[in-house]
């Protein structure tokens, strides 16, 4: 994130700025009620004004309330104002902007306040009539031909939390030079009630504001129809698959049904207490598909109804978690995101394959925190394998690169933490279109006898029996941060020789742009831009990847290894685990 990474944050007058949220005119009542109400509470104030909300890598996150470090109308607007000074400097004011957002708690109120500030600079605002998933919206600014999207949500995070997140032309999250010029122009405003704005009435009469929709919406269901690869094995068995699915209280609920519906599947039952859209997610902690929590009520229901697979999207419906049902022992089985991106990229490859449409620049891409199982299925399917960096937002911009340069055919993308992309009518992770193709995969496999956890224990008998895992340390505050450097750069100036039993083979350096062969020392570059990230490719198709998180204070550490059988994975994944926990407590 940008602000953070060099030294300690410079802590702003903030009793001065809380009185002067509470003495201008600018502030609405409502506001200063609420800033009233903490008036001797001096660690509150502090929290809420000693540093503006950071403007990072993809935007805005924070929690919703009054004050500069928090999320509210007015760092909305100011978000917004410097993102049009940017496109107004790029000369691109006449292509619009496409705004979405989620169910959370103020999101339709800062996507209204959005639309607002944009129309008063002259920029037409293209915003979404109700709640839309978030692969809609990187739908929606390729088809608009806006200049850029902007999406109200969160994602997984607690109830009290919302967020911005600034989309590009291309459809994808933005990337550099756009996400540094953005978050400058951002950063340049430094009195909010400088920032303009307008009213509904007035914005309408300027040509500079359309509320869109269902024309939207079939273009793009339409788009993640056209993605089945085999609508056979869904008619023949479409009565006989029985799906539960769970938006959480999110934006999947309308199109994710829609889509099943239409591609025929008749069994779809929707947990009930999960199905309509509430920011405070009252059924569980936070809306995480990752989280066992999330997946309670659905399981009971699959109980009740014997259903084939259990399906849940998080708030913004990018990412999808999935419990499949193993018929040996009647259990409902997690996939990672590992597995259910495997199993779709071997589903949808070998279905392609099949009609003979896998072309010879074929690609599969991942991040490169992703599990190498999907390396071995597009070697398998003679398909080139890209890493990149993480976050999805980079296998957009390899699909840009494919179209700006006119070679690669790109046929499937998946980061680990749940989120996949087939096709390239989006350019963000999109969990309604996932949500589709697992159904159908189910559909097919279950013509052969078999169901999704059969065909991934015959994917682990094809390829090995691979397993990911990931160890999260959370470090917070100013201390944390300079723990989480301090690690890093002693990893960076101390490869070590063997990790798990495992030797090391060559290190990766993102930062440096180096990948060392540690028996010969030879260096070469790893040709993706620079990010404080260390990766070392380890024997036997094992691994370890170090990186600290963009958003949480945290410091990952992610490692793969590959087995005979479940458990011997299971027994050398746990080695590994062990072995980098005690270089961690080392370094603590």
């Amino acid at each position: 994130m940008h602000g953070k990474s060099g030294g300690s944050i410079e802590m702003k007058d903030y009793m001065k700025i809380y009185q002067e949220w509470l003495s201008n005119p600018y502030f609405d009542e409502a506001t200063k009620a609420e800033l009233k109400a903490i008036e001797g509470d001096e660690n509150e104030i502090k929290e809420r004004f000693y540093m503006d909300l950071e403007f990072g890598t993809a935007g805005l996150r924070g929690i919703i309330g009054a004050g500069i470090n928090r999320m509210n109308i007015y760092v909305v607007r100011r978000a917004t104002q410097g993102l049009a000074n940017y496109i107004i400097k790029q000369g691109a004011a006449d292509k619009g902007v496409a705004i979405a957002y989620d169910s959370r708690n103020m999101s339709p109120e800062f996507a209204m306040e959005a639309a607002m500030t944009l129309a008063a600079n002259g920029i037409k605002a293209y915003k979404f009539e109700s709640l839309r998933p978030t692969p809609e919206l990187s739908f929606a600014v390729r088809e608009l031909g806006c200049v850029a999207g902007i999406n109200i949500t969160a994602s997984h995070n607690p109830p009290e939390y919302n967020g911005y997140k600034v989309y590009w032309e291309d459809g994808a999250q933005f990337t550099p030079p756009h996400d540094k010029g953005v978050t400058e122009e951002v950063l340049a405003i430094e009195d909010l009630s400088s920032v303009k704005t307008t009213d509904e009435a007035s914005a309408i009469a300027a040509g500079k504001y359309e509320v869109i929709g269902k024309e939207i919406d079939d273009k793009y269901i339409a788009q993640v129809k056209a993605q089945v690869v085999n609508q056979k094995a869904i008619d023949e068995m479409q009565d006989q698959i029985r799906i539960v699915y769970t938006p959480l209280h999110g934006t999947g609920n309308i199109p994710a049904r829609r889509v099943m519906k239409e591609i025929g599947f008749t069994h779809v039952y929707v947990v009930p207490e999960q199905e309509l859209p509430d920011g405070n997610f009252p059924t569980v902690s936070y809306p995480n598909p990752e989280a066992k929590e999330a997946f309670e009520l659905g399981l009971k229901l699959a109980k009740e109804k014997d259903a084939d697979l259990v399906l849940a999207t998080d708030p913004d419906a990018d990412r999808l978690g999935v419990y499949v049902k193993d018929a040996k022992s009647g259990e409902y089985i997690p996939l990672t995101g590992n597995m259910s991106g495997s199993l779709l990229c071997e589903y949808v490859l070998s279905q392609k394959q099949a009609e003979g449409k896998i072309p010879a620049d074929g690609q599969v891409v991942k991040s490169i925190v992703s599990t190498n199982l999907i390396d071995a299925v597009a070697k398998a399917y003679g398909a080139e394998l890209i890493e990149v960096l993480t976050g999805f937002k980079w296998i957009g911009k390899q699909i840009l690169k494919n179209e700006t340069t006119g070679t690669g055919t790109y046929l499937f993308g998946m980061e680990e933490s749940y989120g996949c992309l087939i096709g390239t009518y989006a350019r963000d992770k999109d969990a309604i279109s996932a949500t589709a193709a697992l159904c159908e995969a189910a559909a097919y496999y279950k013509q052969k006898g078999m169901t999704l956890w059969d065909a991934m224990v015959a994917m682990y008998e094809k390829y090995g029996y691979y397993k990911d895992s990931v160890k999260s340390i959370g470090l917070s505050g100013i201390e944390g941060l300079a723990k989480i450097q301090s690690i890093m750069e002693t990893l960076r100036n101390n490869t070590p020789a063997e990790v798990g039993g495992y030797k090391v083979v060559s290190a990766r350096d993102y930062k440096l742009d180096t990948i060392r062969d540690m028996e010969t020392g030879a260096v070469k570059p790893t040709g993706l831009p620079a990010s404080n990230v260390l990766y070392y490719d380890l024997e036997d198709g094992a691994w370890i990847c170090v990186r600290p998180s963009g958003t949480e204070p945290k410091i990952k550490f992610y490692y793969g290894v590959k087995g005979t059988s479940l458990e011997d994975a299971a027994a050398k994944s746990e080695k590994v685990g062990e072995s980098v926990m005690t270089i961690v407590n080392g370094l603590l």
